[in-house]
């Protein structure tokens, strides 16, 4: 199985009470980082999960209704904070990306997919439609911003449903089966549902050896998943299903309990460990 260096990348922040990412919490206001990371493959090269917010999540949220979602969750990025900003510190420019693996089309994971010209985009076929579902208010409601997705995006779509199936093997139970991004094993999309449609993660065997699963918003954060605290079902119904959410996050503490050498990485958690930008550089 090829071996990818994978590094995580914090593009922007929102904040919103606590409470609304699990149940046990409180109102007070708190910071959650957007997540994204660059996966080196050895012989495929540069690659992305999922973006983060950039400035063009600013722009789709000028207009009514769409400016709601900027309102309901305060946003901030700082300059050059953008994943395609942090680029040059690894030697690589936009262009360079190959790929994009979307876990779903929320604005605060494919803000920056535009950037990103020359890139394959892996995703959900159930996650693109709610993309051009019909009515703005419709889409806004579930989290989704048409004005982030790249107009040849039809094209350039390959969908996860549509990979190759391989087994995952003991190490990762409860979860089974997996989609084969690339057919050699190295990455592999794992339906994480209940969040919203199409919701999927990823699993990548790292250059040291262990294996990192970037599970998107199954959980907030890694203390919920250690905890099986799940958000409340104000929450979790708005966006998709609360008795599936709860499922998979329970799948995914079973599998942390089981396998505590997984590295189970949730896109808005502040635990995770990330590569900071240098400033100046």
């Amino acid at each position: 199985m090829k071996r990818c260096s994978v590094h995580i990348l914090r593009a922007g922040e929102c904040s919103h009470p606590a409470v609304m990412t699990r149940r046990d919490a409180g109102l007070a206001p708190t910071v959650f980082p957007a997540l994204a990371a660059l996966i080196v493959h050895p012989d495929e090269g540069p690659m992305l999960f999922d973006t983060g917010y950039d400035p063009a999540f600013f722009a789709a949220t000028d207009p009514f209704p769409e400016r709601l979602y900027r309102w309901t969750t305060p946003v901030s990025l700082e300059p050059g904070d953008a994943v395609a900003d942090q680029l040059p510190r690894f030697g690589l420019a936009p262009e360079d990306i190959r790929a994009v693996v979307v876990s779903h089309f929320h604005g605060d994971h494919v803000a920056g997919l535009a950037r990103f010209p020359n890139a394959r985009i892996y995703c959900a076929r159930a996650a693109l439609d709610q993309v051009w579902r019909r009515g703005r208010f419709a889409r806004l409601r579930q989290g989704i911003l048409a004005a982030l997705a790249p107009a040849d995006i039809d094209a350039r779509a390959i969908f996860f449903e549509d990979r190759p199936r391989v087994a995952l093997g003991p190490d990762l139970a409860p979860f089974d089966v997996g989609a084969d991004l690339l057919g050699d094993g190295s990455l592999l999309a794992v339906n994480l549902p209940g969040h919203c449609p199409g919701h999927w993660g990823l699993l990548v065997r790292q250059t040291d050896d262990r294996t990192r699963f970037l599970i998107a918003d199954a959980a907030w954060s890694s203390g919920a998943v250690r905890d099986d605290m799940p958000p409340p079902c104000l929450t979790t119904a708005l966006l998709g299903e609360t008795a599936t959410y709860r499922r998979t996050l329970n799948s995914l503490h079973r599998l942390g309990q089981r396998n505590p050498d997984v590295l189970i990485t949730p896109s808005h958690c502040g635990e995770v460990e990330i590569e900071r930008p240098r400033r100046g550089d």
